[in-house]
Parts: structure tokens; C-alpha cells; sequence
């Protein structure tokens, strides 16, 4: 289980730098390979890889109507190591996709991570908080 949140940079390679919390878990359940795809939220998802692979069965069983979420989902996927200086290289096109520069925010969300341009994360969180989701879900949930 990832949780919280890692503000990181990228360097002038567009990598970044996996935080020591979670290095041991990545190494033990993943062989530290991992898997970085898009996600419609323009943000990147970051899977251990048996946790990607679980994600992509469900995903390449659906249906024909899920040809948008398999292009979206499977059709970005890219394969990743964490490299001896406990570094990851995002790729160019998915850094593009979700408006990466150097200042990134890593957040771990369960059985994966969702790593995001810290600028557009705190728009985005200002924006869903403007809406009333987030409070309704959390009278929903008898919070």
C-alpha cells in the first residue's frame, strides 16, 4: 500500500528520483520494475509492475467499448526501470501529456502512484474543492 504524497524535480533528463520510503516495497514487490502509463486526469500513473499487470488484464478483457480506455491505458504504457541511482526516466511523450517541467509531485494512491506537475495538482485540488465533490463524499461516507 502507497500513500502520501513526494514533491520531487525532475533533472534535465526527465528523471526522477524514487523517494527512500518507498524504494524497499518497489524492490520486494516489483523487482523495482515499474510501469508508467497516462491517465485522463493529465497525470501519469506509476504501477509496480504485477500491479500494472493486473490493471492491463482488466483493462484488455472489456469489452469493444473499451478501446478508448485500452488506447489510453495500454496504448501509453511504458516500461521502467528504477536504476541504480534509484532513479526513473519518464518519457518524453508522457511528460508532454502531463505538463512535466521539473517540479512534480509523487503521490502514492494504493496499489500505484499518481505523479503529477505540482502546479496543475494544486489547481486541480483547488478546482474539486470548489466543486463540493469532495465534501458530499465525505457525508456520503457518514464522515
Amino acid at each position: 500500500m502507497f500513500q502520501g504524497g513526494s514533491a520531487l524535480s525532475l533533472d534535465g533528463k526527465g528523471r526522477m528520483t524514487v523517494p527512500a520510503r518507498h524504494r524497499d516495497v518497489l524492490a520486494a514487490v516489483a523487482q523495482d520494475k515499474l510501469t508508467i502509463t497516462k491517465h485522463p486526469n493529465r497525470c501519469l500513473l506509476v504501477f509496480p509492475r504485477p500491479a500494472w499487470e493486473h490493471f492491463r488484464d482488466r483493462i484488455l478483457a472489456m469489452g469493444a467499448g473499451g478501446d478508448v480506455m485500452r488506447r489510453l491505458f495500454v496504448g501509453s504504457a511504458v516500461d521502467v526501470e528504477i536504476d541504480s541511482g534509484s532513479r526513473v526516466l519518464i518519457a518524453p511523450e508522457l511528460r508532454t501529456w502531463a505538463g512535466l517541467d521539473k517540479d512534480v509531485m509523487l503521490l502514492g494512491t494504493g496499489q500505484r502512484f499518481e505523479l503529477w506537475d505540482a502546479a496543475r495538482l494544486a489547481a486541480y485540488e483547488e478546482e474539486q474543492l470548489a466543486k463540493g465533490d469532495v465534501a458530499q463524499s465525505f457525508i456520503d461516507m457518514g464522515l
